[in-house]
């Protein structure tokens, strides 16, 4: 009895999961049997399109000229190479275009599609012409996006890496800003087949990502779009432009070269408050600083561009290296004359000694010395050394005498006037130097901020 009890549970449970399955099944059967409906209908919308498209005709051949919207978004910009005169810049290409021949019906307005599709139709043959190197991004896939709506409109987007060429004049360096251009457009129609225009409506047909900027030297101050035309002998082509406006932030230049030029001027200066009789000391001094100055100028034009002109940075350079060696020569003169003024000292002391009389002692112990010794006569022994030692004695006072009134006028420790002139003088001119240098510079114009000026926007 309880066999046939547990028998009759288990038919039961197993009754009452089929029909849960069952209902399960029933429900879910028409979203599958839509979606199927829906990829089946998408699939014979674009096997349709695709009957008989022929990608190698542009749209509205014959008819119309093919008009292709475009828009740049940044997602970096930078660095810049000043020796290279190049930039690098990663962007988000957009481009929109119309081809009616594939205008389609169905359940959806737009169809988003990946960049499988985009080698079986046509695409405009855009190309960057200050472009020196492209990268169009592989990984994982090609990162490409296109979307078609029914009247035929396509948005093809794809993620680029560009290096274009940035003309520089660097007589401002580096207070000097920059205008990197980028130039896009059809390499092969002219304006009669393709023309490029802007995106219409957007606000920003080119916009950098806020966190975008890649610069350690520059400061991105704006941009700007523009089109224009050129005249090729195969015709006549669309141009679009893109200018970045560049501001080079001049903190590790004052750091790694100015504020060292400024030090070395200083040093040098230091000689004039040394001794002229210090020759060593101001030697030192003096070839020193005129070995850094000379290191300095040839580290600071490493980072530039073997330019023929002389920038900004050069004349600072330069006028330092002359506050330097200047003071050089003043030492060099200062000592010429301090030897030149001992040696006139002593030549007038010698001139202006009056004649010195002799002993009489001396002159009256002279002749008995000269007699005594004509006559061959034997002096007492113990008197003629006594006279002979008075003799010696006063004679060896008398040179002492005439070597110490005949030496040269010497002073220690004095100070030339040409050094107490030049204490004045050197840090006079070098400090209005400065004062004409940082006014000038600083305060100058850059002749890219007079086209920004009310156009740039600020990223």
């Amino acid at each position: 009895m309880e066999a046939k009890c547990f028998k009759v549970a288990i038919c039961f449970t197993l009754v009452i999961q089929f029909n849960f399955h069952l209902c399960l099944s029933s429900s879910e059967a028409p979203k599958e049997a839509a979606a199927n409906d829906n990829s089946t209908v998408f699939t014979r919308i674009l096997d349709g399109l695709l009957d008989g498209y022929d990608n190698r005709l542009r749209p509205g051949l014959g008819e119309n000229v093919t008009e292709i919207q475009t828009n740049i978004f940044v997602t970096s910009f930078g660095p810049v190479s000043d020796t290279e005169m190049e930039y690098t810049i990663d962007v988000f290409f957009r481009q929109t275009w119309k081809d009616e021949r594939l205008c389609f019906k169905g359940p959806m307005e737009m169809l988003p599609l990946n960049n499988l599709l985009a080698s079986n139709i046509w695409t405009p043959d855009t190309f960057f012409l200050n472009g020196k190197k492209s990268i169009a991004h592989n990984m994982t896939t090609p990162n490409k996006l296109l979307r078609l709506k029914d009247d035929g409109t396509l948005l093809y987007t794809m993620r680029l890496t560009i290096s274009a060429e940035c003309p520089m004049q660097l007589e401002d360096f580096p207070m000097d800003a920059h205008a990197c251009p980028l130039k896009f457009g059809s390499y092969a129609y002219p304006v009669s087949e393709v023309v490029y225009t802007w995106t219409e409506g957007a606000s920003k047909p080119v916009m950098v990502a806020e966190d975008g900027s890649r610069l350690n030297q520059y400061l991105l101050i704006g941009l700007t779009s523009s089109t224009e035309n050129i005249h090729t002998s195969r015709g006549q082509y669309t141009v679009m432009m893109a200018h970045f406006y560049l501001k080079r932030k001049i903190g590790y230049f004052v750091i790694q070269t100015y504020m060292p030029c400024f030090m070395t001027v200083i040093l040098s200066q230091v000689s004039f408050w040394l001794n002229r009789e210090s020759v060593p000391a101001r030697t030192v001094f003096g070839v020193t600083t005129v070995l850094t100055m000379t290191t300095l100028s040839i580290s600071a034009r490493n980072s530039l561009p073997k330019v023929a002109y002389a920038t900004a940075m050069d004349w600072f350079i330069a006028v330092c290296y002359a506050f330097v060696f200047s003071a050089l020569i003043e030492f060099a003169t200062v000592n010429y004359f301090t030897k030149r003024s001992w040696a006139w000292d002593g030549k007038k002391a010698l001139e202006a000694q009056p004649p010195k009389k002799r002993d009489p002692m001396v002159l009256s112990k002279k002749p008995n010395n000269v007699c005594s010794a004509g006559v061959n006569y034997t002096p007492n022994l113990t008197k003629d050394v006594s006279i002979s030692t008075i003799s010696n004695t006063t004679s060896v006072q008398l040179r002492a005498s005439e070597t110490k009134m005949a030496d040269p006028k010497k002073t220690y420790n004095s100070v030339s006037k040409i050094d107490k002139m030049s204490r004045i003088v050197f840090p006079v001119l070098f400090g209005t130097f400065n004062l004409v240098y940082w006014a000038t510079y600083l305060n100058r114009v850059p002749l890219v901020e007079g086209v920004v000026e009310g156009v740039v926007t600020s990223t």
